[in-house]
C-alpha cells in the first residue's frame, strides 16, 4: 500500500516533519541534526548536556537515554514524530582485560540498549506517521575492533536489532543502519592523534580523508527520506571505500607504485 505522504523533492521529504537525534550534540550526532534542519524539518537533539554552541533550526530537550521511563516520558510528549535517529554512543579506548565485565557492560548499554529503549518508546508514535529509524552502526561491528570490542560487539548487535526490526514493524515503520566510517570531529584527535596523525589515518580510506559530521547526515536524510520508501532493513556503508587490505602494503610483489 503506497505511503500517504506528499513528496518534497526539493528537501528529500522531510520537510514538515519531526526529527529526534539522540546525542545530536555534538560530532556525528549535531552534524544529522543540522542536515535535518536544512530540510525544514522540526528537529529536537536530546542528550545529558546542551550543546556548548546552539545549533541553527535544532531544539535541545535534556534526556538520559539510560533511564527507561523518562525515555518514554520524553517520547509521550512528542505531539508528532516522523523519524528518530538513534545516534547517541561512544566508547573511550580500553583493552579488553584493562576494566572489568561491569564497565564493558556500560558500553553495551549505551550503544545497544539505549537504542532499543528509545525505539520502543517511539514506535507508537512513528506507527501512527509511518515514519522510519534510523541506527547509526560503526564498521567496528563488522570486524575485530582491539581496544573497543565492547562497542563493536554493541554495534553487531545494533545491525542485527534494526534488521529484525524492519521485519516486526513493517509496512508502517521503516528502520535502516548507516555504518559508519572514520569521521573527523572536534574528539578525532583522542582516537587519531593530533593533525600528522589524522592525516595518516585518511591516507589508509580509498577516499583520501576522514568523513565530515555532514556527510553521515546526508546519508541520514536520505534513508528517513521518500527517496528512499521502499529501503528498510538495509545497512548503508558510509565509509569512504572502507579500509586497505593490510597485505596489499606488506607484500613484496605486485605493488602499486
Amino acid at each position: 500500500m503506497p505511503r500517504d505522504r506528499t513528496h518534497d523533492s526539493t528537501h528529500g521529504g522531510t520537510r514538515d516533519r519531526t526529527v529526534v537525534v539522540t546525542g545530536g550534540t555534538r560530532g556525528v550526532g549535531a552534524g544529522i541534526a543540522r542536515a535535518f534542519a536544512e530540510t525544514g524539518a522540526r528537529v529536537v537533539a536530546c542528550a545529558r548536556r546542551p550543546p556548548e554552541q546552539p545549533l541553527d533550526g535544532v531544539e535541545f530537550i535534556p534526556l538520559d537515554l539510560r533511564d527507561p521511563p523518562a525515555v518514554r516520558t520524553f517520547f509521550g510528549a512528542l505531539p508528532r514524530l516522523d523519524v528518530l535517529v538513534n545516534n547517541a554512543g561512544g566508547t573511550p579506548y580500553r583493552r579488553l582485560a584493562d576494566a572489568d565485565a561491569e564497565q564493558h557492560a556500560r558500553v553495551v548499554e549505551l550503544n545497544l540498549i539505549t537504542p532499543l529503549t528509545a525505539s520502543l518508546a517511539a514506535y507508537e508514535q512513528l506507527r501512527r506517521s509511518r515514519g522510519s529509524v534510523v541506527m547509526v552502526g560503526s564498521v567496528s561491528g563488522g570486524r575485530p575492533s582491539p581496544g573497543s570490542a565492547a562497542y563493536g560487539a554493541a554495534k553487531a548487535g545494533l545491525a542485527n536489532l534494526a534488521a529484525s526490526m524492519a521485519v516486526e514493524w513493517a509496512p508502517d515503520v521503516r528502520v535502516n543502519t548507516l555504518v559508519v566510517g572514520m569521521v573527523r570531529t572536534e574528539l578525532s584527535h583522542l582516537h587519531y592523534g593530533g593533525p600528522d596523525g589524522i592525516a595518516a589515518v585518511s591516507g589508509t580510506v580509498p577516499l583520501g580523508r576522514l568523513a565530515a559530521p555532514a556527510d553521515i547526515g546526508a546519508a541520514a536524510v536520505f534513508l528517513a527520506s521518500d527517496a528512499a520508501a521502499y529501503i528498510s532493513g538495509a545497512s548503508l556503508h558510509v565509509h569512504g571505500g572502507g579500509e586497505r587490505p593490510a597485505f596489499l602494503d606488506a607484500t613484496t610483489v605486485n605493488r602499486e607504485k
